[in-house]
């Protein structure tokens, strides 16, 4: 008698339940990826300073060069991992990562901040890997867009569960340990979900080409192809990390900064209208049948983000906007192009000009120099914790409305780069069932 985890059910076996069981899984797990990672930034280690650095600013900055650190190694590891061994590397980083937040609250302070960048280190990688599994497939965007809307909505949610602890009576140095406890279970049962999900079928590879481990050399081939366009897509995707990172990471004083300090509910509730509309824009990239036109439209669409970014800026300084409407807008305008690249560009890109490799290649690249401009941010502003929550959400504003003009124009540079590069012959998305 088979189980459950043994072989997809029957539903599982037509296309769109592939589809609901492959955004299920792939939801879940990096959903619970988040609980190893973000909760202990609900807590703000207050009046600990060391080296002239607060606290919080020194954990955040060793988690993050950890993540940035990973991203790097990805680039190859998540490039040429075979699929039959994805799963099984899913645990193993995400038990290492609990492993280090453990000794986070056994490491006296302020030597447990070197546990937070071990911490990082595996979890970086977690993203391509489940990334794996979606790329390729005719209903890619809408899975991705699921599959993106778990990181937006799991920043705000583990943030809450960290709260919560705190609220209960958690230490904050064991605290980030418990809340990654409560996800091991789930994120067990998701990653076995994930593991039995059936591979894109002939008719998904006609649509989208085969997707294929990537050695050196093609990668090397794949990069230097379109390597302005990648260039500027890198820069502008650069931009909305460091702001969401900042807005992800420094949400409670930003809510201060902005006159509204947030009860644990806010992180979670703000989060969960950015997700929906998220999940709706990117989705329903799936429409448009046409290749070269979906990629086109994706960066439209991103520029579409970029003005609700400027948008939010001016009404908040006009003061139209509460602190609560403002990083709902703020998030949004950023997660737009932030998500397009993830569930979309790339996508489309590869399955435009019929090149061999994967997205998670091309991922990483982004996500590297996105982290690495992060990092830069963090140290170069004088570490930017250290900044009164007044003038960081002064800061935080001020960046935004750079950046999106800035992304908006490379934006319209990409488009033009590319209108020239890709074939113009459309490639139509199959319209059988294999």
């Amino acid at each position: 008698m088979t189980t459950p985890l043994a072989q997809p059910a029957s539903l599982v076996r037509t296309r769109w339940g592939v589809a609901v069981w492959a955004v299920v899984a792939a939801f879940g797990t990096y959903f619970c990826m988040y609980a190893f990672r973000k909760p202990f930034t609900a807590a703000s280690f207050s009046g600990d300073s060391y080296w002239g650095i607060g606290f919080k600013t020194l954990l955040v900055s060793s988690q993050v060069l950890g993540y940035m650190l990973s991203k790097f190694i990805g680039i190859r590891i998540v490039a040429e991992m075979p699929g039959n061994r994805r799963a099984l590397s899913i645990l193993i980083l995400i038990v290492l990562a609990e492993v280090a937040l453990i000794l986070f609250g056994l490491v006296p302070k302020p030597w447990n901040a070197i546990c937070l960048f071990l911490n990082g280190v595996p979890l970086g990688m977690v993203f391509g890997l489940v990334l794996g599994y979606l790329e390729g497939r005719r209903e890619t965007e809408a899975l991705t867009a699921g599959l993106c809307t778990s990181f937006i909505l799991a920043g705000g949610v583990t943030k809450s569960i960290g709260a919560w602890l705190l609220a209960f009576g958690v230490s904050e140095t064991w605290m980030p340990a418990a809340a990654g406890a409560l996800f091991l279970l789930p994120l067990l049962v998701f990653v076995g979900l994930l593991s039995r999900l059936p591979p894109p079928t002939v008719a998904d590879e006609a649509a989208r080409t085969r997707r294929e481990p990537l050695d050196k050399s093609g990668r090397r081939a794949l990069a230097s192809r379109y390597f302005l366009g990648l260039l500027l897509i890198v820069i502008v995707y650069t931009f909305v990390t460091i702001l969401r990172s900042i807005r992800d990471d420094f949400a409670p004083e930003l809510f201060k900064g902005l006159g509204e300090p947030a009860a644990p509910s806010a992180f979670a509730t703000s989060d969960l209208f950015i997700a929906m509309g998220i999940l709706a824009v990117s989705g329903g990239s799936i429409l448009i049948r046409e290749n070269r036109r979906a990629f086109f439209a994706s960066l439209a669409v991103s520029i579409v983000g970029c003005f609700v970014l400027i948008g939010a800026v001016w009404a908040v300084r006009a003061g139209w906007l509460s602190a609560y409407a403002f990083m709902v807008l703020a998030g949004l305008g950023l997660y737009i192009p932030y998500v397009m690249i993830h569930t979309t560009v790339f996508e489309r890109l590869l399955a435009s000009t019929r090149d061999v490799g994967n997205i998670g290649f091309l991922m990483y690249i982004a996500d590297a120099f996105g982290y690495l401009g992060y990092v830069g941010v963090m140290l170069g502003r004088g570490w930017i914790g250290n900044q009164e929550n007044d003038a960081l959400a002064g800061l935080f504003v001020q960046l935004c409305l750079w950046c999106a003009v800035a992304s908006a124009i490379l934006l319209g540079l990409t488009m033009t780069y590319f209108a020239r590069k890709l074939p113009k012959t459309l490639t139509p998305l199959a319209t059988h069932d294999a």
